[in-house]
């Protein structure tokens, strides 16, 4: 299995730098990134190819595949945790948690 750090310049990483040069967020699009998880189908996937990497029987596809999630995983954090903290500032709960 791969790190859960991102490289310089995967998708995740480029589109996470472009994000972080940008300093305020609207309501609405702090809302609407809470709003944002992954669809089942894909938590299930995660949890297939994260049990084949405990049990060691990734391909080297699989573990590319284990390294997007992780990564788009990551993203969605961090820019959940900055909606979170531009919510908090307004001294307002969000909608969507």
């Amino acid at each position: 299995m791969g790190s859960q750090a991102i490289t310089p310049n995967t998708e995740a990483a480029i589109l996470a730098r472009m994000i972080q040069a940008k300093d305020s967020m609207s309501r609405d699009v702090a809302e609407y990134l809470l709003s944002i998880d992954f669809e089942p189908g894909d938590f299930e996937r995660m949890n297939f190819l994260a049990e084949r990497a405990r049990q060691g029987n990734l391909t080297i596809e699989e573990s590319a595949e284990l390294d997007s999630y992780l990564h788009v995983g990551s993203l969605l954090t961090i820019l959940q945790s900055k909606a979170r903290r531009r919510l908090n500032s307004e001294g307002l709960p969000p909608a969507h948690s």
